[in-house]
């Protein structure tokens, strides 16, 4: 097998190229450029390649904006969607950045920054391979306490709703919302609801 088909076959089980993945198995990264020239990969977003006829999955977007945006893990909405709980449908991917970080600038999707520091960011990650493309979002518990952490930003009912859907599906423990709620200093704020769904 020459670069080309390697390259071509990494795409198949990876379903998002980047330069640095080519790089890595030390192939040129001009034969990107030349494969997508020749209409064997397809341009997904900049930087990013993969197969013209390999199937979108679910994730595709949440993927993309995790390979361009290393230091990007779903929070909020996106993570409650990504988590089956509750009924919310984002227009843009949630993200939460260290800090400091500097903003991504990204024509597609629609990114919504939240910006942590410490533990409130470095908490709760998880990170779900899928197709060879890892997907950094905050666990289920961490989600329902950064929902009541940005009740404002998402509303105090979302926040409720997926408190109530976490708990009834089993993803969280009293123990990991206790823990996460310390970390995000929402404690006294989830109190009394965490006490009427537990009951």
């Amino acid at each position: 097998m020459n670069q080309s088909e390697h390259i071509l076959a990494l795409a198949g089980r990876r379903r998002v190229l980047r330069a640095a993945d080519v790089r890595e198995h030390g192939w040129s990264p001009q034969l990107l450029l030349r494969l997508h020239q020749t209409g064997k990969l397809q341009r997904l977003a900049r930087g990013l390649y993969g197969l013209p006829d390999a199937e979108i999955t679910e994730h595709q977007t949440l993927i993309e904006v995790c390979q361009r945006v290393p230091k990007a893990v779903l929070c909020l909405l996106s993570a409650l969607q990504f988590h089956g709980i509750g009924t919310q449908l984002p227009h843009e991917v949630w993200v939460a950045l260290p800090e400091g970080t500097q903003t991504p600038v990204l024509s597609y999707p629609a990114l919504r920054i939240t910006r942590l520091r410490g533990a409130a960011y470095s908490d709760g990650i998880q990170t779900v391979t899928e197709h060879g493309a890892a997907i950094r979002v905050y666990c289920a518990a961490k989600t329902v306490t950064d929902c009541f952490k940005f009740r404002n930003k998402i509303g105090l009912d979302v926040a409720l709703e997926a408190l109530k859907e976490a708990w009834r599906s089993r993803k969280v423990t009293t123990a990991e919302l206790h823990h996460f709620a310390r970390i995000n200093r929402v404690e006294r704020v989830m109190q009394p609801y965490l006490e009427a769904v537990t009951q």
